[in-house]
């Protein structure tokens, strides 16, 4: 791995449609970008950015810190989260969670996979 910077609210992203089993409500759009993936593929950096609308998910173990927008995750059985720009969240394997996006969220994350 080289050393790299990225100013994550301009960098450009690739679209990530979401299953249409995973929508809702609304007309949210995915976008993203991995910015680094280890050789195994178990862990992942990168951009990630949904616009608003309602959509259902499954969980990897995640960090993340929001750069831009609002949003309400849900977590089933669990907590709810209110996060928006500075704001950093901890998903779990396995949390299946429902995101109710009010503004288009940016975050940057970093996934560690089994």
């Amino acid at each position: 791995m080289t050393s790299f910077a990225v100013h994550i609210p301009e960098a450009e992203l690739e679209p990530d449609p979401l299953d249409p089993s995973q929508i809702v409500s609304g007309s949210p759009e995915v976008s993203g970008k991995v910015l680094w993936e280890s050789e195994d593929g178990k862990q992942i950096r990168g951009i990630w950015q949904i616009t608003p609308g309602v959509v259902t998910d499954t969980e990897a173990n995640e960090l993340f810190v929001v750069i831009s927008g609002r949003a309400t995750i849900a977590v089933t059985d669990g907590p709810t989260f209110d996060v928006g720009p500075g704001d950093a969240c901890v998903l779990r394997e396995g949390d299946e969670t429902t995101w109710t996006v009010h503004e288009t969220l940016r975050k940057a994350y970093h996934i560690t996979l089994p």
